[in-house]
């Protein structure tokens, strides 16, 4: 049998026990796992934050569940039309892209048509 000197990865105290043992206390897993993951948790919060914007963007402008609004006014009110959450294709080929229950369809002379996804529950 080996006898290998282990230690926690997080703050190098000598691990007893089970060989597959990696940390010595479930605050230093916790505390690993935490800065390990913290670029990608930043990532999605940041991302979230968008679809939670532009949602909210296209709540307010809908008025019984259709409504046209121009592209500009929602440029400046600071929806991103570079995020959203699912595209819904027509059998048609219209393109309606949603941010969670409400979306949009572009269309021509700057305007978008804006709908509420009545599928949701």
């Amino acid at each position: 049998m080996e006898n290998v000197k282990r230690s926690c990865l997080e703050c190098n105290e000598s691990l007893h026990g089970r060989a597959d043992q990696k940390f010595c206390s479930d605050a230093c897993r916790n505390s690993f796992n935490n800065r390990e993951r913290s670029d990608s948790i930043l990532l999605m919060r940041n991302i979230n934050n968008i679809l939670r914007k532009n949602r909210k963007i296209l709540f307010t402008h809908s008025e019984k569940n259709k409504t046209k609004v121009l592209r500009e006014k929602l440029i400046q009110e600071g929806f991103n039309f570079n995020h959203f959450t699912h595209i819904y294709t027509t059998k048609k080929g219209v393109i309606y892209y949603f941010c969670y229950d409400y979306g949009y369809l572009n269309l021509e002379g700057g305007y978008c048509f804006i709908v509420k996804d009545l599928n949701e529950k």
